[in-house]
């Protein structure tokens, strides 16, 4: 039951973090809706936000898991 509610926050805060995202940073900068194609470094709260969503993706992926073996 609670590996089941932690699932469903950590979904919710993983499409709210993607949601949040800056839009030319993903696979629509590569076809060109992005930046003119230059070198982008990630910076400050656009850094955070990225690191929050890989790790809320692995949080997920591993409450999945489980949640299928147990």
């Amino acid at each position: 039951m609670i590996i089941k509610t932690l699932e469903v926050i950590i979904s919710v805060a993983l499409i709210i973090l993607i949601l949040i995202q800056e839009r030319s940073s993903g696979l629509s900068g590569t076809f060109g809706g992005g930046e003119s194609g230059a070198y982008f470094k990630r910076r400050g709260l656009e850094r955070i936000v990225f690191y929050l969503t890989i790790i809320s993706l692995v949080a997920f992926i591993t409450l999945s898991i489980l949640n299928f073996v147990l």
